[in-house]
């Protein structure tokens, strides 16, 4: 099951993205790059979602379902 968890990506002063979600409280990730961020921001948000599942605490998230609009990033 696919769900979807909204993100907030910043650019930081000392070169980095930070990633930060009200969807799942402890989410943080940093990357040099978008897509590096993204790729720890995911990992992250498993790990936290596989703890909340072993506490018995469900998440609140939305399932993907047939269609989602999705904001896709591209360097040119």
């Amino acid at each position: 099951m696919e769900q979807i968890v909204n993100l907030h990506i910043e650019y930081l002063p000392e070169g980095v993205y930070l990633a930060i979600s009200d969807d799942i409280p402890g989410l943080v990730a940093q990357g040099r790059t978008v897509t590096e961020t993204l790729e720890i921001a995911r990992d992250v948000a498993k790990k936290l979602l596989e703890a909340q599942a072993e506490r018995q605490v469900p998440a609140k998230l939305r399932e993907t379902g047939d269609s989602f609009d999705y904001l896709l990033v591209v360097s040119s």
